[in-house]
């Protein structure tokens, strides 16, 4: 097994590759997910694709957070651990369900049915983009919520990382999870100004997490510093 440096390095590199992707993703899918009739113009779909080639990177790299923290947080939580390797994947899992939906509006451009009826092309657009849409509140937002209170209530109790750091996720889980259920029944929408504040935490979480990761790896045990010490008794015989 890699060290626990190694380790914690490249879980803070997935964590930084989850925000450049995550971002840069929506970005790029900007065309077809505000145009409604995309799939009647002219398109964007070297864009589009490029935008699934970062999701697709997304969803690796976030199931690379959860294997690289494995082997450390097993031997403080085994259950948690599996918990949050499970999480991480069924996330990713439902990222690729909306890559997948984006991709079929591209392939229905630049291939539509023989005789199709252009107002179901329409249709079948905004339906698969809808589709996307929830898979954005489901992933992100509601399987983030849970995963990022799991790994960081681990973090707090076992200590790996400094406890206000660990603090972020446990305020940043539940908040963003709840503003998932505001968002389910439309009280505000999931890229308003409000959807944005709250997900704040869980994006400070994440960073601060990655930074640390990378700079200073996981922290020893306390009193690890001070097992290798001799102990009074053998500086006196020796």
């Amino acid at each position: 097994m890699a060290s626990p440096k190694k380790l914690a390095t490249a879980a803070g590199v997935c964590f930084l590759i989850t925000h450049v992707t995550s971002i840069g993703g929506l970005a790029l899918y900007g065309p077809v997910l505000n145009n409604t009739d995309y799939v009647a113009g002219r398109g964007a779909d070297t864009r589009v694709l490029l935008g699934a080639l970062f999701e697709v990177v997304l969803a690796i790299a976030i199931v690379g957070t959860a294997f690289t923290l494995f082997p450390v947080a097993r031997r403080h939580s085994e259950g948690l651990a599996v918990g949050y390797v499970g999480l991480r994947t069924l996330e990713a899992a439902v990222i690729t369900v909306g890559i997948v939906s984006l991709l079929a509006v591209v392939t229905l451009r630049q291939h539509p049915p023989q005789g199709a009826d252009p107002a179901s092309l329409l249709t079948t657009d905004r339906a698969l983009v809808a589709v996307h849409d929830w898979t954005f509140l489901l992933g992100p937002d509601f399987i983030c919520g849970a995963n990022t209170t799991v790994v960081a209530y681990l973090m707090y109790r076992s200590q790996l990382v400094p406890r206000v750091i660990a603090l972020l996720g446990l305020i940043g889980g539940p908040l963003i999870f709840a503003s998932a259920i505001a968002e389910l029944f439309g009280l505000y929408q999931q890229l308003s100004g409000v959807g944005a504040l709250t997900a704040i935490p869980v994006f400070a979480w994440e960073l601060a997490l990655a930074i640390w990761l990378i700079t200073r790896g996981f922290k020893p045990p306390a009193g690890a510093s001070d097992a290798t010490a001799p102990s009074p008794a053998g500086r006196e015989r020796s």
